[in-house]
């Protein structure tokens, strides 16, 4: 039998992930990903007020900090017909993509960029070299001699005292790292600059939402009152630190998060023809400009492309019973139905009562269940979520700022358009759609404070707050790109409490199991799309194309022990 690799946890992302690769001689020909961990958060809303349901529903991840508020929210909203002012949106879409920004930084220097760059080889660089190289490629201010040889002393410092910490347990060496000394070092400056710099990206959050992590929402608009004269509302002084903020987020972004990746890129450019994978790609767009009932206003437009064909933007009914639906063939849950079935998010179950083979500890089989993450299809496609799939559809909608930045990337790097198919083109687009994003944060500012500047300051509508003018029964769904990808949320409710209750969240697309009919995931389909491994002891490989996805794996609330006995029980009352 050829040999099984298997990669457990996953490290350097939020959740628990499994994959196992199936080898044929140093080649990747199975792949199989496996959520090592429950989501029980629809269970615990069922029976709640839908005005509370952001507040739990937010708690399904620790990292992706308030899009699934944002998701629930706008369910409830959805479900009851409930519009919310302009200057609400704007500062919705500020958050979202403050977001983005932070998110999309912080995962490429410190989950995803150790993948590519060698911290022990930073050691032996020369500083004065690595100066003119970093001042070749951005006029970035921290770019002296001086700079770089304290931040290698910094390094040394971790070395020689042992206390590697967030550099330990890597594969430093490894033949499949590419970049020169003193490249490495700029990469490892920058991520300890990045460490720093995301404090104060933080706070915008905290600005229009009260605090982060988990900012605070409400249902009819934002929780931020506007009066240009008041210590406890959003004021001058407020908004000048929104201003500068949004300064700081494009600064880092121009100066270095974008010059740093086409540099690192450049020296990986065999990794533009593997790791794609499904060739099929979903949004279900974003950042509205007159509201979410205008998708012709969404920054980022809603759509599907298949088979990588760009010519064809097929459209997307978050409510069509026949477009999305959710599969537990090869997942640890059960459906009414039966395993087979397929299951529109209205009609979902999270039905934890799956009395089928439990997680195997030494090797899961793959002709079972085998993942407690369900799998998500569009019309029965499998199909990708997240930056790639977002730049590609910007791309293919003509968006001009997109088309630029391809174009440009496609140049520097001396790649054809074919890259953007791959794990580090999934690398690039999120890049790009950070400055794409970034450079809108200024107009979405500009927009809100012409707003307040011509008297307009409402931020919350109140006319359906009172649920006594509620329909006895209704159904919603509120929908987002988060950083990983298209997230929707549904609700259904039926006098004035949640009946039901689905997340069907950017890692479950991509993360998700096989289907009835066999299709991979994202993520499957991806490591099996050429790949091969040097060192099946140290893969690298893998890691590379998982954490170019960015994996943020669902919460958990159940645990076993290496037999797979329950250890803790969650009872939802």
């Amino acid at each position: 039998m050829s040999e099984r690799i298997v990669v457990d946890p996953i490290t350097r992302i939020e959740g628990h992930l499994r994959i196992e690769a199936q080898m044929e001689g140093n080649r990747i020909a199975r792949a199989y990903s496996s959520g090592t961990m429950v989501r029980g958060i629809e269970l615990i809303l069922k029976g709640r007020d839908p005005r509370d349901a952001w507040a739990f529903a937010q708690r399904i991840c620790g990292v992706c900090t308030l899009v699934h508020g944002i998701a629930s929210v706008r369910a409830v909203e959805n479900a009851l017909n409930y519009p919310v002012p302009p200057n609400a949106q704007l500062i919705r879409n500020l958050m979202i993509g403050a977001q983005y920004i932070h998110d999309h930084v912080m995962h490429f220097y410190h989950l995803h960029a150790l993948d590519w760059v060698d911290v022990v080889s930073a050691l032996s660089a020369d500083p004065a070299a690595t100066s003119t190289l970093a001042q070749s490629i951005s006029n970035y201010a921290k770019s002296s001699p001086g700079y770089f040889s304290d931040m290698q002393k910094k390094l040394k410092r971790f070395v020689e005292g042992g206390q590697l910490g967030i550099f330990a347990n890597a594969y430093w060496g490894h033949p499949a790292y590419k970049l020169p000394p003193e490249a490495n070092l700029m990469a490892v400056s920058h991520y300890l600059e990045a460490l720093a710099w995301q404090r104060d990206a933080a706070k915008l959050h905290t600005i229009f939402g009260g605090k982060n992590p988990h900012p605070n929402f409400v249902v009819g608009g934002v929780p931020s009152p506007i009066d240009l004269d008041s210590d406890s509302a959003i004021n001058a002084k407020k908004l000048a630190q929104v201003q500068e903020l949004i300064n700081q987020m494009k600064d880092f972004v121009d100066q270095v998060y974008v010059p740093d990746t086409l540099a690192i890129a450049g020296f990986y450019k065999d990794w533009a023809s593997r790791g794609e994978g499904l060739g099929n790609f979903l949004t279900f767009g974003d950042f509205p400009e007159n509201g979410m009932d205008d998708p012709s206003s969404f920054l980022i437009p809603p759509g599907a492309i298949l088979n990588r064909d760009l010519g064809t933007i097929h459209e997307v009914d978050m409510n069509a019973q026949d477009q999305i639906q959710e599969f537990v063939a090869h997942s640890y849950y059960d459906y009414s139905g039966g395993k087979e079935a397929g299951l529109h998010p209205y009609d979902g179950e999270t039905n934890l009562n799956y009395t089928g083979p439990k997680p195997p500890y030494e090797q899961l089989d793959v002709e079972q269940s085998y993942s407690w993450m369900k799998s998500p299809r569009w019309k029965g496609h499998a199909m990708e979520v997240g930056p790639l799939a977002r730049v590609l559809m910007l791309y293919a909608s003509g968006h001009e700022q997109t088309k630029e930045l391809v174009g440009m990337t496609l140049k520097t790097l001396d790649v054809p358009v074919d890259a953007l198919f791959s794990t580090l083109g999934r690398t690039a687009a999120r890049t790009l759609e950070t400055k794409i994003v970034a450079d809108n944060m200024q107009t979405w500012y500009d927009n809100l404070v012409s707003n307040i500047r011509s008297g307009d300051t409402r931020t919350f509508n109140e006319t359906l707050w009172e649920p006594s003018s509620w329909p006895s029964t209704a159904q919603g769904v509120g929908y987002m790109e988060a950083p990983r990808g298209a997230l929707a949320h549904y609700i259904v409710i039926k006098d004035q409490k949640i009946d039901n209750y689905q997340a069907v969240v950017p890692s479950t697309w991509n993360a998700g199991p096989r289907d009835p009919s066999g299709q991979p995931g994202a993520y499957e389909a991806a490591l099996e799309d050429n790949h091969e491994m040097y060192d099946p002891a140290q893969p690298i490989e893998i890691l590379r194309t998982i954490h170019s996805f960015d994996p943020c794996i669902a919460c958990a609330v159940h645990v076993t022990d290496p037999d797979g006995e329950e250890l803790v029980k969650v009872k939802i009352t």
